[in-house]
Parts: structure tokens; sequence; C-alpha cells
């Protein structure tokens, strides 16, 4: 929240690094969002979407986002949703429910 863009860009640079480690171990699903959206122009948090990966192998849908970032996401399959709906949909494709929405 400090707008040191270049710190942010390297925590993030750390995630993509553990990304395939992550998924040698064989989730059912991985989620990786933030808490809240804190634009480094902004030094705060801000009212903008959270973006959010969902991977689950056989259950996702592939869409055209070609990285991960405020702006692309909205683009993406999972498209703007409120984040009371992440639990329900990360249960849903690792199929632990039996109904979704039930």
């Amino acid at each position: 929240e400090d707008g040191d863009f270049d710190a942010k860009a390297k925590v993030i640079e750390g995630v993509d690094a553990a990304l395939p480690i992550l998924i040698s171990l064989k989730p059912d699903v991985l989620i990786v969002t933030g808490d809240h959206s804190t634009p480094a122009g902004l030094k705060s948090h801000s009212w903008h979407p959270v973006p959010t990966l969902l991977w689950s192998p056989g259950t996702t849908c592939r869409d055209e986002c070609q990285c991960f970032g405020e702006t692309e996401a909205i683009k993406g399959a999972l498209g703007h949703f409120p984040a009371t709906d992440l639990m329900p949909l990360a249960l849903a494709h690792a199929r632990r429910l039996q109904k979704f929405g039930a």
C-alpha cells in the first residue's frame, strides 16, 4: 500500500514462479486472488474488482486472458462476481457439492 510498483511486481513474479510447484501437488482447485484491490497509483485500498484466477483440471473454462491483473481478469471466464461466491465456486470446481446453488 506504499505505492512501490516495483516491489509489488516482484512479489507477483514470486507467485508466478511458485505456480508450477503448486500445480505439481495436483490440487483439486487452485485460486490466486487478493483480499482487496490496492492499485500502486492510489497507495490505498480501492473499490476496484480484485483479479481472481481459478484453476481446476477438467472443470474450468478456458478464456482469452493472457496475463493476470485487474484489467485482464474482468474479461475472463469468471467475469465480475461478489467475493461471497468464491468459496461456492471453489467447492463446485472441486466437485465437493452435490448440486451447485442448492
